[in-house]
C-alpha cells in the first residue's frame, strides 16, 4: 500500500515537474475560479468585488532594495 502511495505521489509531482509548478497551477486555478465568481455576480446584477491586492508586490512608495 505504501509503495502504491509513493508511486502516485511521484506521478503527481512529476506531472507538474516541480512543486513550484504545482503551486503556480493551483494559483492559476484559484484566479480562474475567482474570475468566474465575479462574472457570475455581475450577470446576476450584483456589484463586482474589488480586485485583491497582490501580497507579493512591493509597497508602492518603497525604493528598490538594490
Amino acid at each position: 500500500m505504501v509503495t502504491i502511495g509513493l508511486c502516485l505521489a511521484a506521478t503527481a509531482v512529476a506531472g507538474c515537474e516541480t512543486m513550484q509548478g504545482a503551486g503556480r497551477d493551483m494559483q492559476t486555478a484559484g484566479q480562474l475560479l475567482s474570475d468566474q465568481a465575479a462574472n457570475s455576480q455581475v450577470q446576476m446584477g450584483q456589484a463586482a468585488p474589488v480586485a485583491p491586492v497582490d501580497p507579493y508586490a512591493p509597497p508602492a512608495g518603497a525604493p528598490a532594495p538594490y
